[in-house]
This record gives structure tokens, sequence and C-alpha cells, in this order.
């Protein structure tokens, strides 16, 4: 009964983002409530609850299960707070930065390399993502790439979305790096592989999956060219548009002197150069990188206070979304269902399919890295998967390599904090971009799977074909997949329908006009 709760409020909050009928943050704050509230009346979480306040199961009342998910609920907040701190001042470092124009110069010189060529802009998109991703921070090359690519997007009207795909599809191959998060909690669980074995396993994989992406972006710019076509623009045509910076911009843009512009440059080349050798924290960085940047740039405090009140929103909106992932987490994990949909897909396998148990990881960290956190998939279930592995007689480099294979997708997950970064600033719908991005990441996946069977570090497969549960399975999965397809793609029919025929209102109106 808990693990149907745990998979139900996973897929009620997916269905209803991809149909867009819930706001994000309300969605990931409410919905577990709900179904935490509505658990406790069947006594699902009564151990749970017993655990946490130490006392005995048969002594726990209604109300200390509901003072308890307030108490898990503020944990999960807790958790991602130095998160959203993060995010905070990040943000605003980089608006002052936006806001003084850093970023101008790069900006203009992209332009007149590209000279107008979407196909050059979105394959230079997918060059400058993976470079900045080398760092193994999705905030920072969030931040770098938007803030430097952003303003040429909506000059050339170039789509935003194309920016967003392109950007988190190469953040998911670069973020394979042992200084990375995913890899790095492998190394921390399964102590036998070292970083360099790991690394120098994974780089076959990475750089087909690096060439799979930049495909990609041929192709979205070749689309993108045929819709816009090519602007052969000068140097005053460029000059014009970098002009204009201030008329589309949502963030007040000020000019600052030459002495100030280069101390600029020089604080943003040290923050960048702190983080990635991790001598701080990176809340602190940009902590002390916003109040520097404010004194430097922000001298009067009319104008600072008009800057903070102009960049409120995008901050607000980035914020709130990690604290309603906060809630989530914190219900999710301490309620006990992140721990029973971990169980469900391990169980899923019967003994039979041990000869292929670091394949079946792989299928397992798939929907174990999108619809659980890293820490609760990398340091609860890949421990079990790893001991039921080395009981086959695989080893932990093979497990800990397979599992690995499903962060394709972890960065479309909503319990991805800097994603919600990425969409406030792109202007994008997340199940839109999820939609978008997933197939490619399912490209990724497959890619990944290929070569890793090709050079041996994941050993094929032997299925077996003949194991009902095999079956039931497969069919379970591919239900589920057509299942969401069908409601995804009827909802956006819909929706294009009602837009035609606003359209067409819009086009007899005038033609009576």
């Amino acid at each position: 009964m808990l693990t149907l709760f745990a998979w139900l409020t996973i897929l009620v909050f997916m269905a209803l983002i991809m149909m867009k009928k819930i706001h994000p943050f309300v969605g990931l704050a409410l919905i577990p409530i709900i179904f935490t509230v509505l658990g406790s009346f069947f006594g699902l979480f009564t151990e749970a609850v017993a655990a946490y306040w130490e006392k005995p199961v048969s002594e726990v009342t209604l109300l200390e299960q509901f003072q308890a998910f307030g108490e898990w609920a503020a944990d999960g907040m807790v958790t991602t707070s130095s998160t959203a701190y993060m995010l905070f001042f990040a943000i605003l470092f980089f608006s002052v930065m936006l806001a003084v124009g850093l970023f101008d110069p790069l900006t203009r010189q992209i332009l007149k390399i590209a000279k107008g060529d979407p196909l050059k802009i979105l394959v230079g998109t997918g060059i400058i993502s993976a470079v900045v991703s080398l760092s193994g921070d999705g905030t920072t090359t969030t931040l770098i790439v938007c803030s430097a690519l952003i303003p040429i997007y909506r000059k050339l009207g170039l789509r935003l979305m194309d920016l967003a795909v392109i950007l988190i599809l190469m953040n998911t191959i670069l973020n394979l790096l042992p200084w990375s998060g995913p890899t790095a909690r492998v190394l921390a669980v399964l102590p036998e592989i070292s970083a360099n074995e790991i690394l120098q396993s994974l780089v076959p994989g990475m750089l087909a999956s690096v060439a799979f992406v930049m495909l990609v972006c041929v192709y979205r710019g070749l689309r993108e060219r045929k819709r816009l076509g090519v602007s052969d623009l000068s140097i005053a045509e460029i000059d014009e548009l970098m002009q204009s910076r201030q008329a589309d911009g949502n963030v007040m843009t000020v000019t600052r002197s030459k002495p100030v512009m280069v101390f600029n440059a020089v604080l943003t080349l040290l923050a960048l150069a702190v983080l990635m050798a991790g001598l701080f924290e990176p809340v602190f960085i940009f902590m002390a990188g916003t109040l520097i940047a404010f004194a430097v740039n922000f001298p009067k405090i009319p104008e600072l206070k008009k800057f903070i009140d102009s960049t409120a929103p995008d901050v607000l909106q980035t914020v709130i979304m990690v604290i309603g992932a906060g809630v989530f987490m914190g219900l999710f994990t301490n309620s006990g269902m992140s721990s029973a949909i971990a169980q469900s897909m391990v169980n899923a396998f019967p003994a039979s399919f041990g000869p292929s148990w670091p394949f079946i990881t792989t299928l397992v960290s798939a929907p174990g890295g999108f619809f659980i956190s890293n820490d609760a998939f990398f340091y609860g279930v890949l421990p079990v998967l790893a001991e039921a592995g080395q009981a086959y007689g695989f080893t932990q480099f093979e497990m800990g390599y397979a599992s690995l294979m499903g962060q394709a997708f972890h960065m479309l997950s909503p319990l991805t904090a800097f994603i919600y970064l990425l969409l406030n600033l792109t202007k994008q719908d997340m199940g839109e971009w999820q939609r978008e991005a997933g197939k490619w990441a399912a490209g990724i996946f497959v890619i990944l799977i290929a070569v890793a069977l090709l050079t041996g570090h994941l050993p094929a497969p032997v299925l077996p074909l003949g194991a009902w549960q095999f079956w039931l399975v497969l069919a379970a999965i591919a239900g589920a997949a057509i299942g969401i397809f069908m409601l995804v793609e009827r909802s956006r029919k819909r929706k294009k329908a009602v837009a035609e025929e606003k359209e067409a209102e819009l086009v007899q109106v005038g033609e009576a006009s």
C-alpha cells in the first residue's frame, strides 16, 4: 500500500505538470502533503512516525502523524536551504554583471562569428555549454551560458527552448565527470572503484554522447535557419543590436566606467576560479561576490534599491521552486515512500535476472535517477543493487558503472534544483521542456549503454525471455510510457485546437472591421 501511494504521488505530480494543470511550486509542495495526509488515515506512516518520535507504534496518534509531516517538510526545506541561498546570491551576482554589460563583448564576438546564422549559433551553444559544464556545477553553467547567449537568442528571434534543451543535454553528459555529484557518490559508496578507472571507462560513451548532442544542435539549427533564414549582419547592424540591449532586457541596465568593468571581470573570474577549486562553499562565494558587486556598481542606495526591485521576480521564482523541492524530498524521504519506490524497482526483477544484473541496474537507474534524489538513489538503492550484484559474481566497478547510465534523465527531474533557474531564465514551461529534452536524453541513454556494451565495461545481458516477470515488467514500462505519451499528446492537441480557434476568431474580427 505504501509503495502504491508513493508511485501515485509521483505519477499524479508528473501528469499534472505535463498537462499544465498546476504550477510546479504548488505541485512540488502540495501533492506530497495531500498524499501523506491521506496515507495517515490508512496507517501507512505509523512506523516512520513512531521511529521519528521514538515511541511504540501503538501509541502514535493521528495528530502526532500530522505533526511529524510538518517536521519532515521543515527538514526537507532545511536540506535544500543551502542550495536556495546559493541560487539566491548567484542570480543576484550575475544579474549585476548583466546589468552593467559585462558579457556584451562576448555576445558581440559571437554575433560577429555567427553573423546571424541560427545554425552557427546553436552549434556554438553546444560547444560553449560543453566547455563550461566541465566545471561540474549546473548552476554556474546555467548562469554563464544564459548570460552570454540569451541576449543573442532574443535579438535574432531564436527559440529559447533550443538553448534550454542543448544546455541541459550537454550538462547531463559532463555531469558524469568524477568531480561531479553522481560519480562522486558512486566512489563514496563503492570504495573499490578509483576515480581514474571510472573516468577512463566513461570517456568513450561521453564523447559519443557529445557528438550526438552536436548533431542535435545541427538538426535544430537547420530547423531554425529554415524558419528565420540567415541574417548576414554587418558590424553596424551588430552594434545596433547591442545598443538595443536596454529595450530587450527584463533587468535594469546601467553604464559603468572602464576601471569598474575591469574590476567586474576580475571579480567574476576570481569567483569562478575559487568555486572550481572548491576552497569555499558556493553560497559563501556568491554571497561575498554579490556584496562586493553591490558596493562597487551601486554605491548610491536608491539605485541599488531599484536594481533589487527589478531582479526580485527572477530570484523569487527560482528560490520558491527549490523550497518546494525541499518539501517534496522531506516528506517523500522521511515517510518511507522514497525507500518503498526504490525497493519496488529492485524487487521487480526475480533471481532469474541475476546473470544480467548490471544491465538491470542500468534500467533501474533511469527511473531511479528521475523519481528520487541522487542522494536517495546512490546512498540508498545502489548499495542494495551492488550487494545483489556481488552475490551474482559482478564487481563493484561493473555495478557502479551501470548505476550511472540513468543519469541521462536525472537533469530533467523536478528534484534537480538548478533546472528551475534554467527554466526561469529561458522562460520555458517545465512540462514542455521535459518532453522536448526527454527524447534526446533517451538517445544519450541508449548511446551510453551501447558504448558500454561494446567496450565491455557493461556485461552483455542474458535476459530470461522465458520468465513471465520479464514480460510483465516490459509490458508495464511500455504501457506507462504509452499512457503518458497519449495523455500529453491529447492535451497538446486540445490546446492547439483552442489556439487555432482563437486565431480564427481574431482573423474574422479583423476582416469585419
